[in-house]
């Protein structure tokens, strides 16, 4: 009883230590997502410490600054642009939500990173190693670990997940960033300026930086290990986003 009670005391203060607490201005979506059995417990979190890579040496741009080619919209039947500068992804009222995605499927070791500015608020983020199937309708139906970009509803005081993880169109939240090692990430985002959220997978370790901050740090369960990239725009009444210097560098392939 001595020894459990003492190595109790020491996970409290180990996690006290690193920031594992929920947050007091978070604790309101404790009691909301308490049924998402996919969260990661706040004890458990993994806490993402380093510093976001060199974002140069080695990137391959994915976007062609021209057109389209290497990506196709799915999902739904929200509009993606091609302009010189960004790829523009609006929302249409009515659709699912859509996830231009990379034709290439493969992608598994990688340092990912794409620039985002929000002309209309709206929830997007980018789906990696992902997947797809037919789906219930017409659609395709886009699946897999999401670095979430929420937007602005709400930010400020309010959630200010971007960066975490979300099991899109397969689970729920993973790594929301409610902690308090996760106070500087929830405030990373930059109104009306451009944001870049960085994603690095290695193997089953995956972390995210939103504008250089660290975010999110968890260990995929193995199902996830390669696919492709996917930017979405959600379902709703509006949002429009816009897309730049998408770059990726492979890294080692990660195992089949």
């Amino acid at each position: 009883m001595k020894y459990t009670a003492l190595l109790t005391a020491f996970i409290a203060t180990t996690s006290l230590a690193f920031g594992n607490q929920v947050s007091e201005d978070q604790q309101q979506f404790v009691k909301k997502y308490e049924n998402q059995k996919s969260i990661i417990a706040p004890e458990n979190a993994l806490i993402n410490t380093e510093a976001e890579p060199e974002l140069t040496e080695g990137f391959v741009n994915i976007y062609n600054g021209k057109n389209l080619d290497g990506w196709t919209p799915r999902g739904g039947n929200c509009t993606f642009e091609a302009t010189p500068e960004a790829i523009i992804g609006t929302c249409v009222k009515g659709s699912p939500s859509t996830y231009l995605s990379t034709n290439k499927e493969d992608y598994g070791d990688f340092i990912f990173t794409v620039e985002m500015k929000w002309a209309v608020d709206g929830n997007s983020g980018v789906i990696f190693r992902g997947k797809r199937k037919p789906g219930k309708n017409e659609f395709e139906h886009i699946y897999g670990p999401q670095a979430e970009m929420e937007g602005f509803k709400g930010h400020n005081g309010q959630r200010g997940w971007s960066g975490g993880i979300y099991g899109q169109g397969y689970m729920a939240w993973i790594y929301p960033l409610w902690l308090d090692a996760h106070k500087e990430a929830r405030s990373a985002l930059k109104k009306n300026e451009w944001n870049r959220i960085t994603i690095k997978a290695v193997g089953k370790d995956v972390k995210t930086w939103v504008n250089g901050v660290p975010a999110a740090h968890y260990v995929e369960n193995g199902e996830f290990l390669k696919g492709h990239f996917s930017l979405q725009i959600h379902a709703g009444a509006k949002g429009e986003v816009h897309f730049r210097s998408i770059k990726v560098k492979e890294l080692s392939k990660a195992p089949h």
